[in-house]
């Protein structure tokens, strides 16, 4: 997902230290895990984050089986993604 994204034009999200953004809209990265049948899965798939401007974000997760796409505004702890324990 990431590859082909980049392979587009966008550019991966940086930050300082400091947190604040240095460039880029794009963020990738794997699913979140959660708890199933006793134990911590991470299921497979990507999330994957785009800046569209300061103040909104479209958002997806991609799977063999199925796909989301939502927009949103930029969560001060996490970027675009929400945050694991809820906002």
């Amino acid at each position: 997902m990431r590859a082909a994204l980049l392979h587009l034009g966008y550019e991966e999200e940086r930050t300082g230290s400091n947190g604040k953004p240095h460039g880029g809209t794009l963020m990738v990265r794997a699913m979140n895990s959660r708890f199933t049948d006793g134990r911590e899965v991470t299921p497979e798939g990507a999330l994957v984050g785009l800046r569209v401007h300061t103040d909104a974000c479209v958002t997806a997760f991609v799977q063999k089986s199925n796909y989301e796409v939502t927009t949103n505004g930029p969560y001060p702890e996490t970027g675009c993604f929400e945050p694991p324990s809820g906002h």
